[in-house]
């Protein structure tokens, strides 16, 4: 990882339990373009991933948090007058460590994600995806991003067998 990768990961960092940054066995991110097809894009780069590290029995959970975290950053991170085309705002990494698995997914808006119960301004799916996180994984959470970048990070952590 450059230094550019591991001043973005701080926040992730301070955020999540105690894990050793460089204890990190293996590393992987890509960047998403703000379509919606790069939902599709995060899950193939996931089984990918997942394939090398050998964790493919993994796949169903993690690929489903993967697409959640995705589709929230390019619902509500991106302001309708992101030009769909320019520099990638939405990124995926995903990070193990030994007995752990995080992915985190970095987008450019500020704002907190919100888990909805039931929100009329949104149709009924939308709002559960963080919920569905929730579930799916053994913990997650947020955090701004530091220095120049603006934006945060939404994380999710996968305890591994």
């Amino acid at each position: 990882m450059g230094t550019n990768g591991s001043t973005m990961l701080e926040p992730l960092r301070q955020g999540l339990p105690p894990l050793d940054p460089s204890a990190v066995s293996s590393a992987a991110s890509c960047s998403l373009p703000a379509r919606y097809e790069a939902v599709g894009s995060a899950r193939q780069f996931t089984r990918k991933t997942l394939d090398q590290w050998e964790l493919e029995e993994r796949f169903d959970d993690i690929a489903l948090v993967v697409s959640e975290l995705v589709t929230n950053a390019l619902r509500h991170a991106l302001p309708s007058d992101t030009p769909r085309d320019t520099a990638p705002p939405v990124r995926l990494h995903l990070m193990r460590w030994t007995s752990r698995l995080v992915c985190a997914v970095r987008d450019p808006s500020d704002d907190s994600p919100v888990a909805r119960e039931t929100d009329d301004d949104f149709s009924a799916e939308s709002g559960r995806g963080l919920f569905l996180v929730d579930s799916f994984s053994d913990s997650w959470g947020w955090h701004p991003l530091a220095g120049t970048l603006r934006g945060k990070v939404v994380w999710a952590l996968f305890q591994l067998s």
